[in-house]
């Protein structure tokens, strides 16, 4: 049986973790927070840029474009892999890397290359352990990041894409649903696929445009920034997908320490309890010898 003093310094120790994790839950919060603000500020940017493609390609506009011209041969496969710098999140970035791999081996397996743009140092380490390659490492803070790093990657991208080096683009990240669920979602970025109207949308609910300059010099402008646009909010999502997850991590592992505590503090009960009967018996074994 544990002697007294270790299971005192064993309850010390949980105390001292609980604290460090339920200080880490407080910080998580207070990011969620603020990532969630930052997502629904972007959200309406992104929902008019969407809309002002799918009036285009309603439009009697002739759209030819190389962002939205698919290749004739598909060899090569990017893949933009977004996770976070830190662990402590429970499975967050495992899932996240699990549906980047499942998809590349899906697009080896049909005899195309595959090379990874990894943003977030967990997704870089688990690329690096693979056998897939990585052509660009966009290094870039998960924790304070801008729309600069959405630019530098669509710049990337985009040049390579018109340079015939790659021939379709897929963005791999975490779409935030809600604090309790964070789906690892990749999607198809380039070539770019305008959405569609729809036909039985009210028409109120339809904005008509008056596009100017038309044609190419609209496109040179919009797709870019469509792309960047796309890239952003998958950063933003991971992002705050990785705080919800680190918040309900650190929010269990708490609950842990208190149970571990209260099982540890009923050990040390025991142990008092079976070290004064102990004590005890040596008295009356002691009384009892005295009179004899």
């Amino acid at each position: 049986m544990a002697s007294l003093k270790d299971v005192r310094n064993k309850i010390s120790g949980v105390g001292k973790t609980k604290q460090i994790t339920k200080a880490m839950n407080m910080v998580a919060s207070a990011k969620l927070r603020g990532a969630q603000s930052r997502m629904e500020k972007f959200r309406a940017y992104a929902d008019r840029f969407h809309g002002v493609l799918q009036n285009l390609a309603a439009s009697d506009m002739e759209l030819v474009h190389p962002l939205l011209v698919p290749h004739e041969e598909v060899k090569t496969i990017g893949i933009i892999l977004v996770t976070s710098d830190r662990g402590l999140a429970g499975a967050f970035n495992i899932n996240i890397i699990a549906e980047a791999f499942k998809l590349a081996k899906a697009k080896q397996a049909e005899g195309k290359e595959v090379v990874f743009f990894c943003v977030g140092k967990k997704g870089r380490d688990a690329v690096r352990k693979s056998p897939f390659a990585i052509a660009k490492d966009m290094a870039g803070d998960m924790n304070t990041f801008d729309f600069s790093l959405a630019d530098r990657t669509g710049v990337e991208i985009i040049s390579r894409y018109t340079a015939l080096e790659l021939d379709e683009v897929y963005l791999v990240y975490s779409e935030f649903v809600s604090l309790m669920r964070q789906i690892p979602t990749p999607q198809r970025i380039l070539p770019v696929v305008p959405k569609e109207v729809d036909a039985n949308a009210p028409p109120q609910s339809r904005t008509e445009y008056t596009f100017e300059p038309a044609g190419q010099a609209l496109m040179d402008v919009l797709l870019p920034r469509v792309v960047k646009a796309l890239i952003y909010w998958g950063l933003l999502s991971t992002s705050t997908s990785e705080h919800a997850a680190r918040m309900t991590a650190m929010d269990n592992a708490t609950r842990n320490c208190d149970d571990l505590i209260r099982s540890l503090t009923r050990l040390f009960n025991k142990t008092r309890q079976a070290v004064i009967t102990n004590e005890l018996i040596d008295i009356v074994g002691g009384v009892e010898a005295l009179k004899g």
